[in-house]
């Protein structure tokens, strides 16, 4: 079992078995996934509301192809802002929504790291312009997943 730290609420074997089945596949009724931890679709709904109570689930989303739709070019950039004031870069970001996956707050190198999608060069060379007005960059392309 693995206690919650804050929480008054432990995981078990059957909890982590549901959080790995439903990771695979969150669209499976609540009968397939009793069949595949070996309990009943009321038990297991059951199971998965107390985990979504306890905000162990968050939430369920998709993966997008974003090939398929149109953006060819995987990047990954680093941000890097001289100041402490770097309400320029993100307000610059939410302009950018189209384009960009995800935006971390990070330590270490740099102090964002943009993961973004492009569907040519150009769009790629036309975003680093403009992001260049409010940080400079380290640019990382995606070769391969």
């Amino acid at each position: 079992m693995l206690l919650l730290k804050g929480f008054d609420f432990m995981l078990d074997h059957t909890d982590k078995r549901i959080l790995e089945e439903l990771s695979k596949n969150s669209r499976m009724t609540m009968k397939e996934l009793g069949e595949k931890v070996h309990l009943t679709g009321q038990a297991a709904a059951s199971r998965v509301a107390k985990l979504e109570d306890h905000g162990v689930i968050e939430g369920y989303t998709i993966q997008v192809n974003q090939v398929k739709l149109g953006c060819f070019i995987h990047a990954f950039i680093n941000i890097y802002i001289n100041s402490t004031y770097h309400q320029p870069y993100v307000s610059f970001i939410k302009t950018q929504a189209n384009y960009i996956i995800n935006n971390y707050k990070i330590s270490g190198d740099g102090c964002y790291l943009l993961e973004c999608k492009f569907p040519s060069h150009e769009r790629l060379d036309q975003f680093l312009e403009d992001l260049n007005k409010h940080a400079n960059y380290k640019l990382s392309i995606v070769i391969k997943k």
